[in-house]
């Protein structure tokens, strides 16, 4: 009882704002690292002797493992402590990227940044989430906590193509993943004086089986959605061959519908095995309540389209300018750069704007103003088209995406109570990482589509994402509209 009290008054003699400077750089990091390999993909092709669709894999498999994981992740924080957590992903995160510099073909690339920097990042970024919530305990000052986390994420986010582009043509892509091991160890650094409270109560079990099952569920539908660029998305294409089999013969099922389906049928064996947990008494790896709360709910909807929407238009944006226009890794994040700028302006006016209106009427107009980016993309951006005319759409999508970020996870973070807040962290980050993973799989997949034609795989990428920024919009719309702290009710 004394080793608790003690901890409390060690935390409260901190300096929350000192305190939030690793959680901030750390939030930075693993955002930059999602899409800094975007304007590379040329040069690691070449340079790994692989294809674009390689590159497209090693990303969506680095976010699928922060989306497969990070409810785990969420759940180790409150078995080992958040401090250790925050530290150990950090040195898994590292370690990762300095496998990834050195790596001489696609699987090793795979294994030290799609999974170690995946696996990492679910370790370190639940803790980011908790802390804050826990060291900042008013409404304003959480708000302006989170506001900082988010807009980090979005600005990581925006500026990996353009970080990436300069460190690719001047040095190489590698001195990317060497800065990135630096960072880490900076962060490490920065953060050795955070004071951890600790989780006042029993330390919870971990669900390995409701661990597996959610995994495995994530990943067989994201995989299957990367398949149909190869083999279809209803038909195949061609012959699935595993070893000398054919195990799928052309014209049959496309891998997609059978890899989706599995992944269904796990998810749904996943959400059986939380509930009977809970009926017998034990503790699950996610509590069924988590998806029983409406406001958060559709919270975690526009979490997860907002980061489809991003991380899909800056593969796909990055991969037409690089293929199709012939651009640079430079040239590349050059004109990415305005996504960044929005970002950054938007983010910068969040606290002014979550004081004058709702958290609600803040992401539905981010929406909107980020749908009509994308439409000012499809129209004005084409093969032909000056390379100006990018900045117009690029620039609303930052600014949207900027305006609702950090409206949306407050939305699902304040939904809940403190002692809820290690599953509801691990849970919205994984919405999230779900969202980027998608993205890149969803868009990127379209893009090289049989189903159409030449340049058209562009402007049918452009066309999905709309879609499902569309369906954000719609989440958003049916969020309640709660007054703002000093603010009006929007």
């Amino acid at each position: 009882m004394d080793k608790t009290i003690d901890k409390y008054s060690q935390a409260s003699a901190v300096d929350p704002q000192a305190m939030l400077v690793p959680l901030v750089l750390a939030q930075f990091l693993c955002s930059f690292a999602g899409t800094t390999m975007n304007v590379a993909i040329s040069s690691i092709a070449n340079d790994l002797g692989t294809t674009v669709s390689g590159v497209q894999t090693a990303i969506t498999v680095f976010t699928l493992t922060m989306a497969a994981l990070m409810i785990p992740g969420g759940k180790l924080t409150d078995i080992w402590g958040r401090k250790f957590c925050f530290r150990l992903g950090l040195l898994v995160y590292g370690a990762g990227a300095l496998l990834a510099a050195l790596s001489q073909g696609l699987p090793t690339l795979i294994l030290g940044y799609s999974i170690g920097q995946g696996i990492g990042t679910a370790l370190l970024i639940p803790p980011v989430y908790i802390l804050a919530t826990i060291f900042f305990l008013d409404i304003k000052s959480r708000a302006r906590a989170f506001g900082a986390i988010s807009a980090a994420a979005g600005i990581g986010s925006a500026a990996g193509p353009l970080i990436g582009g300069l460190i690719t043509s001047a040095a190489s892509w590698r001195i990317a993943f060497v800065l990135q091991t630096l960072i880490a160890l900076i962060i490490i650094f920065l953060g050795r004086r955070i004071v951890d409270p600790g989780v006042q109560a029993a330390k919870p079990r971990f669900d390995m089986t409701g661990a597996v099952l959610s995994a495995a569920g994530l990943f067989f539908v994201v995989v299957g959605i990367l398949t149909a660029g190869n083999y279809g998305w209803l038909r195949a294409e061609q012959d699935v061959i595993i070893g000398n089999t054919v195990v799928i013969p052309q014209g049959g099922i496309s891998p997609l519908v059978v890899f989706v389906l599995l992944g269904v049928v796990l998810l749904g064996l996943f959400f059986r095995h939380i509930r009977s947990m809970e009926q017998a008494g034990k503790e699950p790896l996610l509590p069924p309540r988590m998806f029983q709360n409406r406001t958060s709910n559709l919270g975690l909807v526009t979490q997860n389209m907002q980061w489809l929407v991003l991380l899909g238009l800056s593969f796909v944006v990055s991969v037409f300018l690089q293929t199709v226009r012939g651009l640079s890794a430079v040239q590349t994040g050059l004109i990415l750069t305005p996504a960044t700028i929005g970002i950054l302006i938007s983010s910068m006016a969040a606290g002014r704007l979550a004081q004058r209106r709702s958290q609600a009427f803040l992401i539905r107009w981010g929406f909107i103003i980020t749908i009509a980016g994308v439409i000012l993309l499809l129209i004005f951006a084409r093969a032909t088209s000056s390379v100006w005319s990018f900045v117009p759409g690029l620039f609303l999508v930052g600014f949207g995406v900027g305006v609702m970020l950090t409206s949306s996870v407050n939305v699902v973070q304040s939904s809940w109570p403190e002692e809820d807040q290690g599953e509801i962290s691990g849970l919205s980050r994984s919405v999230s990482n779900l969202g980027s993973s998608l993205g890149v799989a969803i868009a990127g997949t379209v893009i090289v589509s049989s189903l159409v034609t030449g340049n058209e795989g562009y402007a049918l990428a452009l066309i999905v994402l709309t879609v499902f920024a569309v369906v954000g919009l719609i989440a958003a719309i049916l969020l309640p509209s709660i007054q703002a702290p000093g603010g009006v009710e929007g």
